[in-house]
């Protein structure tokens, strides 16, 4: 039979929060022995000590078990820890954070004079229908409709206008300086244009795509309901098993997976954090909505938006799956802790605020650009130079005679039963590895032909004043198109509503190369490409970080896993495809 402790009230002086005679007993009993071991009292003022000790914190164990005693404390103070769980049927700090916050609303009712009755809010009368629980989640994903279709209608026109300025007068006017320079005809003219121009280029043109999409998530951001969706769909995550934390990496894994990944850090348990590490990759980050972007225009320029938007839900559909299995077979036991987050009151948007968020983000990716992807792209135009077979010179040999072609020739036929097993598609599925942007930099630059054409460099600097006239006149146009667009989202056409997506000689290359890869069935090889994007292993400087926080292993498990269920999936999309008479 445990005694009472005659000292649970009187050995506290000034301020202090009263924790019940249970509670306060255990902390007494703790405040005498930590007194018998000066190295520590001396450090640590006791009843402190005594609270975080019972409230089992991991950072005070951690450094009094340096201490002399500091083991003798810790033992004593599992010993009150195990009582009071006994006593009250759960864990001191749960019953010591219900003290606090008592002693906190007592406080309040005590000091604080109300001049009217509490009224229900603006956002509290929105938020009855916004997080609703039958009509909160499919609320969510019709917004997130909305921000895909507004991403691709908004940037389409932009996206012709950055092609057109690059491949048409950039290209023109560095061949006509390289040849007043005396270097056209060389490698040097071949590694600025075929190498940086066509390769970085080729990734520049999809930078509206990114503004389009950051500027509609800063919007939702600023506006507050950003924060509801995740409350709709904690409570979604829930019900499958998952945890409510785990929300935040996965969110963030949209713009990137690297800080998704040590945005694990936020959650208690490593299991939680492994098991959310590995659902991170389901999550289509912003590198891979250019290569969507791309090829839902090619394939499905009617609804681009559409096929994007179900991109991004498959893969969050399958994370969801990818949890429940992983949770049931290998991170079995705890259950997923509570996701505790404030929801702020609905406001305007402030053009600043959506112009800081938009910037950052995307002066984030120009920052890649003008360094991974540009060693990248040099490095791709490197093996593409290279030649191995016949009797073809540096810089001027056919791409599937190169280093790159004959790599790339080697993975093919792993690829072909997905429907896509040109030597082209491989290569650009294993420089993707550096990052996901880089897919449509080697396929520009593997179907590309050399962008210098003979007698340009004499006549090119004739048409300067024409070529800016040209480009200024086509961002207006491609101004007004958007403009025009925009009420589309919503099923409202103004004008003739003529399509404004003009294709480009990659596009037409690329589309092509699927119809002869996939014996006619072009659509449904794009479409399994897709899926083999969304799923396929993230790129190195992600897995550095999956290292980092999660160790070796499952560092492995990402990679080879995520390789094979992409092919696994991409297979039973086309091949079941076909099966049912589709594509």
């Amino acid at each position: 039979m445990r005694s009472e402790h005659s000292l649970a009230y009187t050995r506290r002086t000034g301020f202090s929060i009263d924790y019940g005679r249970e509670v306060e007993e255990e902390i007494v009993r703790l405040q005498q022995i930590i007194e018998d071991y000066p190295t520590v009292s001396e450090r640590y003022p006791t009843r402190w000590l005594a609270i975080k000790l019972l409230e089992q914190d991991e950072d005070v164990y951690k450094k009094l078990q340096k201490l002399e005693g500091g083991m003798e404390i810790f033992n004593e103070a599992q010993k009150s820890h195990g009582h009071l769980h006994i006593v009250f049927g759960d864990d001191a700090d749960t019953i010591m954070a219900d003290r606090r916050y008592g002693w906190i609303n007592g406080l309040v009712r005590e000091s604080v004079k109300y001049t009217r009755p509490d009224k229900i809010t603006f956002s509290d009368r929105v938020d009855q229908f916004v997080t609703n629980q039958y009509i909160g989640v499919p609320l969510f994903l019709l917004m997130m409709w909305v921000v895909f279709m507004f991403t691709t209608n908004v940037s389409t026109p932009y996206i012709d206008w950055i092609d057109g300025a690059i491949n048409g007068p950039l290209t023109r006017w560095m061949v006509a300086l390289l040849g007043a320079a005396g270097a056209g005809g060389t490698w040097v003219e071949s590694l600025l244009v075929d190498g940086i121009i066509a390769g970085v280029g080729g990734i520049l043109t999809f930078v509206p795509v990114l503004i389009a999409l950051y500027l509609a998530l800063a919007v939702l951001e600023d506006s507050g309901y950003m924060a509801r969706g995740a409350f709709v769909m904690d409570n979604l995550m829930h019900v499958f098993g998952l945890h409510g934390k785990s929300f935040v990496p996965l969110v963030i894994g949209f713009g990137c997976t690297v800080p998704a990944m040590y945005a694990t850090r936020t959650l208690e348990s490593r299991k939680d954090r492994i098991l959310t590490g590995l659902l991170v990759p389901f999550m289509s980050c912003g590198a891979r909505l250019p290569v969507y972007v791309l090829f839902a225009t090619i394939f499905f320029p009617e609804n681009p938006g559409v096929v994007v938007f179900w991109l991004y839900l498959i893969g969050v559909l399958l994370a969801i799956l990818a949890g429940i299995l992983l949770r049931k077979f290998i991170f079995q036991g705890k259950e997923p802790s509570p996701f505790v987050m404030e929801l702020p009151s609905y406001r305007m948007p402030t053009l600043k605020a959506i112009w800081i968020h938009t910037w950052e983000r995307t002066s984030s990716f120009l920052k890649k650009a003008s360094t991974v992807i540009m060693v990248a792209s040099v490095v791709i135009w490197l093996l593409l130079s290279i030649p191995v077979s016949g009797s073809e010179n540096f810089a001027r040999v056919t791409p599937e005679n190169s280093a790159f072609g004959k790599m790339s020739s080697l993975i093919a036929p792993i690829l072909k039963p997905l429907g896509f097993g040109e030597w082209q598609i491989s290569g650009a599925l294993v420089s993707g590895l550096t990052g996901k942007e880089v897919i449509i930099t080697t396929l520009a630059q593997a179907y590309g032909e050399s962008q210098t054409a003979a007698g340009e460099e004499e006549t090119a600097q004739l048409y300067i004043g024409r070529d800016i006239g040209g480009i200024l006149v086509s961002f207006v146009e491609a101004t007004g198109d958007t403009l025009r667009a925009i009420p589309g989202i919503f099923g409202i056409q103004i004008g003739q509503g003529e399509a404004t997506q003009e294709s480009t000689s990659l596009m037409n290359t690329i589309e092509n190369s699927f119809d002869r890869s996939s014996n006619g069935h072009g659509k449904l090889a794009a479409f399994s490409f897709l899926i083999f994007v969304l799923l396929y292993t993230p790129c190195v400087v992600a897995l550095a970080a999956e290292k980092q926080e999660l160790g070796s292993k499952w560092m492995w498990f990402t990679t080879l896993g995520q390789a094979g269920l992409a092919w696994l999936a991409s297979f039973l999309v086309f091949q079941g495809g076909i099966l049912l008479g589709l594509g």
